[in-house]
């Protein structure tokens, strides 16, 4: 396992762009295999959570080359319908996979997903409504068969707007017979960018962004090229590293519109923030104040952001307190936190973090994607050196983030494991 040797104290100060979207990117690269045909990606992140998607394509006999940050997938010759699970279970996210195969072939298999510990996630959401489309689906041995004649058309009304489960009936159908209906909807913008490439192939989605998406199922899909919205994640995580320590980062490549919450608990902080066109800039001379987070489903405070916001707040004025609405597992990383000197009490849901004069260095661990992030964030402010020990978290949603940090200003260098 590798680590990152963070030595803390310096401001970041520069201009960086943000990368493409590890969230829009998967479920995009998963419909390349509706179109039976050649489809140019642009702006996909060389991360390892992409790298092992274009994987499971290619194990299914899907073409993929890479060249000069395009990525050109040819599905016309894919015939397995099963993905594998030594790749399944590395992240949960393949499990949109299914839902593009068993549009194309009305058949696929699978077992359950992995990814990061941070909370149940069951995929029932997702096999309901599969049932609702005349899916059957078997469950044997930690694998599910789904299979059917044809996928029809249904109302689909979701119990809580999961993104995956969002995405995957979009996906399932793009071909269905009838016009397929999804109420409670996610809305997030990688919804949004999904639809929009399936849409520019010649499908029909109607309310992506909205609680209601409706899809008219079509009988074939064209070849095309397509861009992938920036990584609001990222620019988020960058925002929140330039003001834990006191920066001034422009970002550019970046959607302000896609992280308005985000921007509005900054400025609650102290932080002072321009928006421009595709680029944002942050700059932090008082020191920060708390705030109170509430993660919810967006447009609302997101989820994975709110460890990075945490440890962001560690060092603030006051006393914050956090509200995990989405995911009950989500507070690993505070004890990592603590032995850095910060003082977080969790309870259920809550945590509540009294803000410190400063955070002290220390080994500690990256407990998930977000949660590794957090403690790169801590690291940049803590008094010494730092190790963050298991990046390969990190590596999984971030491309080159100590890259950019060095950009930045940051003396942060990759420690290879044995």
């Amino acid at each position: 396992m590798s680590s990152y040797i963070i030595e803390g104290g310096r401001k970041l100060k520069g201009e960086v762009s943000v990368s493409g979207s590890k969230n829009a990117s998967l479920p995009i690269i998963a419909s390349t295999i509706l179109n039976g045909g050649t489809t140019k990606l642009y702006n996909i992140p060389d991360i390892r959570d992409t790298r092992i998607t274009l994987e499971i394509l290619k194990y299914l006999g899907c073409k993929v080359k890479k060249s000069h940050g395009k990525i050109e997938i040819n599905s016309k010759n894919m015939v397995d319908k099963e993905i594998p699970e030594h790749l399944m279970s590395q992240m949960r996210s393949t499990v949109v996979l299914a839902g593009a195969i068993l549009g194309r072939f009305k058949e696929a298999r699978f077992s359950y997903p992995g990814g990061c510990d941070i909370g149940a996630r069951p995929i029932d959401l997702h096999l309901s409504a599969f049932k609702k489309m005349g899916i059957n689906i078997e469950e044997n041995y930690g694998f599910i068969t789904c299979k059917c004649d044809k996928i029809i058309s249904a109302d689909i009304n979701l119990d809580f707007p999961s993104v995956g489960a969002t995405e995957n009936i979009i996906l399932a159908a793009t071909f269905a017979e009838g016009t397929t209906k999804i109420t409670n909807a996610a809305m997030e913008p990688e919804i949004v960018d999904l639809a929009n490439c399936l849409n520019k192939m010649g499908a029909k989605i109607e309310g992506a962004g909205t609680k209601i998406i409706k899809i008219t199922g079509v009988k074939t899909l064209k070849n095309i090229s397509y861009t992938v919205m920036p990584d609001r994640i990222e620019a988020g995580t960058l925002l929140c590293m330039t003001a834990a320590t006191g920066g001034n980062v422009k970002l550019t490549n970046v959607n302000a519109n896609h992280i308005s919450p985000i921007i509005a608990k900054l400025e609650e902080c102290g932080c002072n923030i321009e928006v421009g066109k595709n680029e944002i800039t942050l700059n932090r001379t008082k020191k920060l104040k708390a705030v109170d987070i509430k993660t919810m489903p967006y447009p609302g405070f997101p989820t994975d952001m709110q460890s990075i916001f945490a440890s962001m707040l560690t060092t603030a004025k006051g006393t914050s307190v956090v509200v995990e609405n989405i995911f009950e597992n989500r507070y690993k990383y505070t004890s990592e936190l603590n032995k850095m000197g910060a003082k977080i009490t969790t309870e259920g849901k809550t945590a509540i973090i009294k803000g410190v004069r400063r955070l002290s260095a220390a080994k500690v661990k990256s407990t998930d994607l977000r949660g590794g992030a957090a403690m790169v964030l801590a690291g940049l402010v803590a008094n010494g050196i730092t190790e963050v020990t298991n990046v390969e978290h990190i590596l999984r949603g971030y491309e080159g983030l100590d890259k950019k940090l060095r950009t930045l200003g940051a003396n942060i260098i990759v420690k290879e494991g044995e």
